[in-house]
């Protein structure tokens, strides 16, 4: 018996098939930035690492789920660093430390970083499951600060904090993507501080 070999089983001439899940977000931004997230099919993205479409959604769910790369497994990350932060720190000073580390990325990831954050921000397409993604991100926190303040998640206060934790490092992320120069880490920092106190800073810029 003769089995027709699929696209997944043949290797794409000339080209090296990707072998790691970061290779195919690299190709997949790439992509976005040139042709439009609507536009680029995920047999775009396959073709262009020399792998089948089965490949690709061994990794993503959807093509909604690429920009955001491994979100689940940084959220994992995230309620490691939170398991392991002292017990007497400040809760607001605890989620600072949690964010930033969230956001601790490689210097040669950064470019990377910000073509991602750029796409998810800006493209209306993704903004309903960003939606999705942003509240299990703010749950992170809820579910920290409800836990060192004795109160449910469903309660004010440790609600208002993952609400107020999300908006700061989303005007971080946004001015960051405005001005080239800036660095990440030290934005989020002055944002997550500036929480801390209140927010009664002086304005800056």
């Amino acid at each position: 018996m003769t089995t027709t070999p699929t696209r997944d089983s043949v290797p794409q001439r000339g080209r090296r098939p990707v072998t790691s899940r970061s290779e195919i977000e690299h190709i997949a931004l790439d992509l976005f930035a040139q042709n439009g997230f609507d536009t680029t099919t995920v047999d775009d993205i396959a073709a262009a690492a020399g792998i089948g479409r089965r490949t690709v959604f061994r990794y993503y769910a959807s093509k909604n789920d690429i920009p955001w790369g491994a979100f689940d497994e940084q959220l994992d990350r995230m309620r490691a660093t939170f398991a392991g932060l002292p017990a007497d720190l400040p809760v607001m000073t605890g989620v600072r430390v949690a964010v930033l580390d969230f956001n601790d990325v490689a210097p040669a990831e950064l470019p990377w970083h910000r073509s991602r954050l750029r796409l998810i921000l800006d493209t209306p397409a993704l903004q309903a499951h960003s939606t999705l993604r942003y509240a299990a991100w703010r749950q992170v926190v809820v579910d920290y600060a409800a836990a060192r303040l004795g109160l449910p998640p469903d309660g004010l206060l440790p609600q208002t904090i993952g609400h107020a934790s999300l908006g700061v490092a989303l005007a971080a992320y946004e001015r960051w993507l405005r001005e080239e120069a800036s660095e990440l880490t030290d934005l989020l920092d002055t944002v997550f501080c500036a929480l801390e106190q209140g927010l009664a800073l002086r304005p800056s810029r």
